[in-house]
């Protein structure tokens, strides 16, 4: 579905509330708005990250993918009990 056809059908059910419900949706549509712009701003660049392994060896990957294994099975570990 594109964003214009989306944006309609919203504009089209909001046309069908009663008016003393207008001000509730248009609180949870701009505090809504404002949640995901924020979000935006706090988001990390991930593309930064591209290519950061491009470089490194089988053996060093490997190692560096077990070592993140351990530490999540660390951190975890008492989960869920």
């Amino acid at each position: 579905m594109t964003s214009s056809i989306t944006k309609d059908k919203l504009i089209n059910e909001i046309s069908l509330l009663p008016a003393d419900k207008l001000g509730e949706i248009y609180d949870f549509i701009h505090y809504f708005r404002l949640g995901t712009e924020k979000n935006r701003q706090n988001e990390p660049n991930l593309l930064s990250f591209s290519g950061s392994w491009q470089g490194m060896n089988d053996e060093d990957f490997d190692s560096y993918l077990a070592d993140i294994s351990e530490r999540r099975r660390q951190a975890f570990s008492g989960r869920g009990r």
